[in-house]
């Protein structure tokens, strides 16, 4: 059974950065595509980033280009967003996502079959 835990959020001010990683466990990641997603308070949870585990391509919604950055260390099957210039609007929980055999820029909730329990990111203005 695949389990993936995150870590890493946190309080920030604008303009500022975090790292979250999300630690995968339970399997064999190369036929996987590892995501992150969001939800703030109201909203419905939208896709943020992925990543191929086996290609290393990366993925990402427009909001976030130039700003996020997804990556992952399979020695450590660990994958990471590295959060830059952080905007009030990024206040959200974050949550890392795999799905197996779909391609790595699915965007769709509904195709990842494993979700981490979430980590809170708050960004003050």
């Amino acid at each position: 059974q695949v389990q993936l835990v995150e870590s890493g959020g946190g309080l920030v001010q604008a303009g500022g950065s975090l790292r979250l990683s999300c630690a995968a466990s339970g399997g064999t990641f190369s036929g996987y595509a590892l995501g992150w997603f969001r939800q703030a308070p109201g909203k419905e949870r939208e896709y943020v980033a992925s990543i191929s585990w086996i290609s290393g391509r990366t993925y990402y919604r427009d909001s976030v280009k130039g700003r996020f950055t997804i990556s992952r260390d399979s020695a450590k099957n660990t994958v990471y967003l590295q959060l830059n210039s952080l905007k009030p609007e990024d206040t959200a929980i974050y949550y890392c996502a795999a799905g197996f055999r779909i391609d790595g820029g699915s965007t769709r909730v509904y195709d990842y079959a494993y979700w981490g329990q979430g980590t809170q990111v708050t960004v003050s203005s």
